[in-house]
């Protein structure tokens, strides 16, 4: 089997290639980081099977993160694999940089330019630029696959490469002899001299790299680039013709980027998507998917019952089985809808704007524009957010980062908020689950902020970022991301859930002397459990062992604190309506006695400690120290904000609006004047020998 390497700038559509060429379905994205570490499948061509590999985008040979060293070090390590590189059509003078830099190596390179708009900035002339860069150059659109089969054609040629790149022979070097490398020429060595490439020079051996770039001119690294850019202006003028387009350039971006409209329009966006999700639309199709699988499941129960009677093993059924798992599974259409609108926002180009927003913000708590992709995912799934934040340059900033994403709302816990707060609020929920998801931000915010000015203090960060022009996406690509994530949840439900909602009536219906509760009488094994624990809740408005019991069984999956409130509370499959009618009960095993409380519970499952998927991937990604310094943040963070919100609320809730408002604005008065009184006796002990309170003190000293 021939190996072929997969190359490119990111955005270039690098993965969209993968996928035509492979038929597979991989995540594509429109940023950095969405490929994190090299993806392989085979394809079939004139009988030969080749491996495909897909690497994280890349700039040059020269990497400044940890996705592009996994890609260079596949590079270097892969002397005789074929290479295709993929560029963008619209951004090919910078992306000819890479491919340059692939042709000095020696590489045996492939040029695909991917013609993905409609109306592109240059008309290719493919003969001219293959003839100046020497290989073969194939003009293809990877989204309607066209011309991939001209591309396989020519990826299983032998190369014949004839021209030699002519700013070579410019550069110079007064030093001794450089140092020997398997698959690197003499030549090759001198142009990473130039580029003062220290890591290339280590991994060579003993050698003195100082002495090394002593021998090349100062401002060799301009230089090199200089010459790079110049033969690029070369072929752009020589093979291309410019259209009257402008690539990213949108009327739309003066209201989407005005420093003034930017975060109304971001926030007024989201609003509109949780309306739809949460509410209309998405409520109206997880009622109609709970209805029918009630008529689903009903002739199933009524067989077991004249089968068995109303023994444990009906129960095990209606209980554990269909009435858990098919309440969660009543919440698939919220969950396919929240994942279709990021889609669109994702496949629009938004998600670029959103992180050159954010930029600046994150720089001041020591993220970058980076981590806005990652936490952003984390809005879907927290694990593969925290996978995600592998791409950041700096070791701080993605310890910092990973340990941010699960305060990112993930659609795990939609269950939660639409059940539990729609009993509650009603219509209203809508603007607690809008706050309950900015609660999420502004705690990883302030986190983050503590994080840097004390124990993780993060470097300066790189951070390359384009618009891409807004489009609209394929209604095929959405379909496949849709089924992706309908397939996963599917997957969860059928294994983790129903595994997790058996043990639970298991423990909740079965005494340590392993008696059946139901018929004799006794108390459960967890039921046990969640009294000795329950007391520690009680600050927090919520003391029942139930929903202690519930929260436990959420670490598992959030998804199972919703369950496990339908099967406490004898909750028929996707009866979303009566587990909202039955907190408000008394009676019922679980029930919330005031809307302080709820909004207590609420926040708590916001930020307290992720499923165990996720801890297994900060495991992964951020070592067992950081893991569990997180987990120990995440609840002490979820009980010292429940514990707040829950006495604040409590206290509107007993006493109206206007004492605690009073209460709450005396103590914001005697915060400022203590530290007004404060700043004022630092000034005067600063000020002591200068001539004028207005100078600066330290500068004088």
């Amino acid at each position: 089997m021939k190996e072929i390497l997969l190359v490119g700038n990111p955005n270039a559509g690098k993965t969209t290639l993968f996928n035509s060429l492979t038929h597979s379905n991989e995540h594509v994205g429109n940023w950095h980081g969405v490929t994190v570490e090299n993806k392989e499948k085979s394809f079939v061509y004139g009988g030969e099977e080749y491996a495909l590999i897909d690497t994280p985008g890349i700039y040059s040979l020269c990497p400044l993160s940890f996705e592009e060293e996994v890609s260079v070090k596949t590079i270097f390590e892969s002397t005789n694999m074929k290479i295709i590189n993929i560029c963008d059509q619209n951004n090919l003078q910078r992306n000819l940089y890479l491919t340059l830099c692939l042709l000095e190596k020696g590489c045996d390179v492939v040029v695909a330019v991917n013609e993905i708009d409609k109306r592109p900035i240059f008309k290719i002339d493919y003969d001219k630029l293959g003839k100046m860069l020497g290989v073969d150059v194939v003009g293809i659109n990877a989204e309607k696959k066209i011309n991939v089969e001209k591309l396989k054609e020519c990826v299983s040629k032998e190369s014949a490469r004839k021209v030699k790149l002519p700013y070579i022979k410019n550069l110079k070097f007064g030093g001794n002899v450089l140092p020997a490398k398997k698959s690197c020429t003499e030549e090759y060595m001198l142009i990473k001299a130039y580029e003062k490439d220290e890591k290339f020079f280590q991994d060579v051996g003993e050698v003195d790299v100082e002495k090394i770039f002593q021998s090349v001119p100062k401002n060799s690294l301009e230089i090199i680039s200089g010459f790079r850019y110049a033969y690029i202006d070369e072929i752009i003028k020589a093979c291309t013709v410019r259209t009257n387009q402008v690539y990213g350039k949108s009327k739309l971006d003066k209201f989407v980027l005005n420093k003034w409209l930017a975060f109304p329009i971001f926030l007024l966006i989201l609003s509109a998507i949780f309306y739809l999700t949460f509410f209309s639309l998405g409520a109206f199709l997880s009622d109609c998917l709970g209805s029918l699988l009630e008529v689903l499941t009903t002739p199933i129960l009524n067989l077991i019952e004249n089968s068995f009677g109303q023994s444990w093993i009906y129960d095990l059924f209606k209980v554990a089985i269909f009435g858990g798992v098919g309440t969660v599974l009543s919440f698939l259409p919220q969950v396919v809808l929240l994942f279709f609108f990021l889609s669109i926002l994702e496949d629009s180009g938004y998600m670029s704007r959103i992180a050159f927003i954010f930029e600046d913000i994150l720089g001041k708590i020591g993220l970058s524009g980076k981590s806005v992709y990652t936490l952003l995912m984390g809005f879907g799934c927290s694990t593969t957010a925290i996978m995600t934040s592998r791409n950041m340059d700096d070791k701080n900033a993605k310890i910092k980062t990973a340990i941010l994403c699960p305060y990112m709302s993930c659609s795990a816990k939609i269950p939660i908020y639409t059940v539990i707060g729609g009993a509650f609020f009603g219509a209203s929920n809508l603007l607690c689950i809008i706050g309950l998801y900015l609660l999420g931000v502004v705690v990883a915010i302030t986190i983050s902020k503590i994080l840097d000015v004390t124990v993780l203090k993060s470097q300066k960060q790189t951070f390359i970022l384009e618009f891409p022009p807004y489009r609209v996406s394929s209604l095929k690509r959405i379909g496949n991301i849709l089924w992706k994530n309908v397939k996963t949840f599917l997957i969860k439900v059928g294994s983790v859930m129903i595994s997790m909602n058996i043990v639970i009536w298991l423990l909740s219906s079965f005494s340590f002397s392993f008696s059946y509760v139901a018929s004799e009488g006794g108390q459960s094994m967890l039921e046990s459990f969640g009294k000795f624990l329950a007391p520690i809740f009680a600050p927090l408005g919520f003391d029942n062992w139930a929903i202690v019991a519930s929260l436990l069984a959420g670490l598992v999956a959030k998804e199972v604190v919703v369950s496990s409130i339908a099967m406490f509370n004898g909750i028929d499959a996707g009866a979303t309506k009566l587990i909202s009618q039955s907190i408000l009960l008394s009676t019922s095993a679980i029930y919330f006695s005031s809307k302080a409380s709820v909004i207590s519970f609420l926040v708590f499952c916001l930020l307290y400690t992720p499923c165990i998927a996720s801890i297994s991937m900060l495991l992964q990604e951020i070592g067992g120290k950081w893991t569990c310094i997180s987990i120990a943040i995440q609840l002490l963070t979820a009980y010292i904000v429940a514990f707040v919100i829950y006495n604040i609320s409590f206290a509107f809730e007993v006493f109206g609006f206007l004492k605690p408002f009073i209460v709450l604005f005396s103590l914001f008065v005697i915060a400022l004047a203590v530290t007004m009184i404060v700043k004022k006796f630092k000034k005067k002990q600063l000020c002591a020998h200068c001539e004028s309170c207005n100078l600066d003190c330290k500068k004088r000293k």
